[in-house]
């Protein structure tokens, strides 16, 4: 929404845009002045600015395979006191998970030379009463 404002505010002025959208014209401004000053953030927003390096660092330095919660003990155990909820918050923001054990279940593996039954419905899903049409992979639900 932010960005919206700033993209339209010349046009129409910031209070106008606000009125309309919900947001409070304090919290725009209260924004840009955080982004100018960036040691007006929160706390909590300072705090994990400086960790979010220190998460990646040691994710890398472990070939990408830590998840959460080993990131979160290799941290306590170099001494930097952090919980384990932050660490999975703020790897989940950054888009880095560690690694899965194991490969993917594949359920179904369609034989190519089989023809495919016919689309009898012509992918049309309304219906005018109940228990009209039924549409299920019958191999998982039971009738």
């Amino acid at each position: 929404m932010i960005a919206f404002v700033d993209a339209h505010k010349d046009r129409h002025g910031v209070e106008p845009i606000c009125g309309v959208l919900p947001i409070a014209p304090s919290t725009y401004y209260e924004h840009k002045v955080r982004q100018r000053e960036p040691q007006r953030r929160s706390a909590r927003a300072l705090r994990d600015e400086t960790l979010k390096p220190e998460i990646e660092r040691v994710w890398r330095e472990n070939f990408k395979v830590y998840g959460a919660r080993k990131v979160w003990l290799q941290l306590n155990r170099e001494g930097c006191s952090v919980a384990r909820c932050t660490v999975a918050r703020l790897m989940k923001t950054m888009g880095i998970a560690g690694g899965r054990r194991g490969q993917r279940t594949v359920t179904t593996r369609p034989d190519e030379a089989v023809a495919r039954p016919p689309d009898v419905i012509h992918r049309n899903f309304k219906v005018a009463r109940p228990n009209a049409l039924w549409v299920a992979d019958l191999t998982y639900v039971a009738t």
